[in-house]
């Protein structure tokens, strides 16, 4: 009994000590640098892809790209009640970036849907908070792809 029991604690200590770590949670060995973006369309997502993309800025390689940005951002209302109050909404945004040495067009599209709530502050601080991880998605998104290349 007193065996098996330090067999158990000897394998936990050791398998909880093993080292994992996830392999994107810090990417730093990129192979691009970004040297310019310029962002048009809803300026909500591009602040926040900008803040998730400046990251990415004066890496010290040589493989520099120019990226424009073409962003769209959609609140579509799904249904609504007996009231006419709306209960469901389709967030969306669609973001399109043109790589400019490599003359490449990559657009990625994001979407949920979130109930309608009544107190109008905490939805649109939901909302904001949506768009700031369809930001982080898509900037994630976008620095895999160009890490392939």
């Amino acid at each position: 009994m007193i065996k098996k029991n330090i067999i158990i604690l000897f394998l936990i200590t050791f398998l909880a000590n093993c080292g994992f770590t996830p392999v994107y949670v810090k990417n730093n060995n990129t192979n691009f640098s970004i040297e310019q973006i310029i962002f048009t369309g809803d300026r909500e997502l591009n602040n926040f892809l900008k803040i998730n993309l400046n990251q990415y800025k004066n890496q010290k390689n040589n493989n520099k790209i120019y990226i424009e940005t073409i962003s769209t951002y959609k609140k579509i209302i799904m249904s609504k009640n007996n009231a006419g109050e709306v209960t469901n909404y389709q967030l969306e945004a669609e973001v399109t970036f043109s790589i400019k040495p490599i003359n490449k067009v990559i657009k990625f599209t994001e979407k949920k849907i979130i109930e309608g709530m009544n107190d109008k502050f905490e939805e649109a601080r939901y909302e904001r908070s949506i768009k700031q991880s369809f930001a982080v998605s898509i900037s994630s998104k976008l620095s895999s792809e160009l890490s392939i290349n």
